[in-house]
């Protein structure tokens, strides 16, 4: 027999800050995020760029994880990952995934879905040898989503790596670790209104065309 404590399903929080409709949104989804993420921004989100990126496995279980949002582009949204990594296996045999942000603080969240691709390796390059020299030495040393005795383990790695580097700032980007786009075919955008009624726009791909929906809550 399960047990519901009282506390959690008392939990309620009435959705007042903003509104949405359908006839003042962005023709593009993508140029409508680009206005909320903004917004997020100057709001001071924390981390308005962190993401629940959803993926399938071969079985057909899916698995969803944050990840960070790394550039908005005209055709879609970028991150970055271990080529081997679990989330990477399951894109190999299934490009379609879905995104996920959370904005409590504005009370929006937006769903993304859509397929993915790997980014060219120039663009992987730039992004990689922009990050701190000690996230370029862990994605060296970590391999990712594979069982380890202890963190001593990549803690040996790094320091290892730190002093082969360590007259150089120079680290060659590791063929398995690069970047991704998430093209997106469907996109929601929600925002919290009083008494549950919440605002719901969405937006369907048609061809090279959108077209934009009010959904119930």
């Amino acid at each position: 027999m399960s047990i519901i404590h009282k506390d959690i399903a008392s939990i309620r929080e009435d959705y007042s800050k903003f509104s949405l409709d359908e006839k003042e949104v962005a023709e593009n989804p993508v140029d409508q995020f680009q206005r909320w993420f903004n917004e997020a921004v100057n709001s001071k989100v924390i981390e308005p760029n962190a993401m629940v990126l959803s993926t399938v496995s071969e079985e057909g279980f899916p698995s969803s994880r944050v990840v960070l949002l790394k550039d908005i582009k005209p055709n879609g949204f970028s991150f970055f990952t271990n080529y081997y990594s679990r989330k990477a296996v399951s894109i190999e045999n299934n490009d379609k995934v879905s995104l996920l942000f959370f904005w409590p603080e504005l009370q929006r969240q937006v769903r993304v879905e859509g397929v993915v691709e790997k980014l060219p390796a120039e663009e992987s390059d730039e992004y990689f040898s922009s990050r701190p020299k000690l996230s370029r030495l862990s994605a060296l040393a970590s391999p990712q989503s594979e069982i380890i005795d202890n963190r001593s383990f990549l803690q040996s790695r790094v320091e290892t790596l730190r002093k082969q580097y360590e007259k150089s700032d120079y680290i060659p980007r590791p063929k398995h670790w690069g970047g991704y786009l998430v093209k997106p075919l469907r996109m929601e955008f929600w925002q919290g209104r009083s008494n549950r009624l919440h605002d719901r726009v969405e937006y369907i791909k048609r061809g090279h065309d959108w077209k934009i929906h009010r959904l119930a809550p």
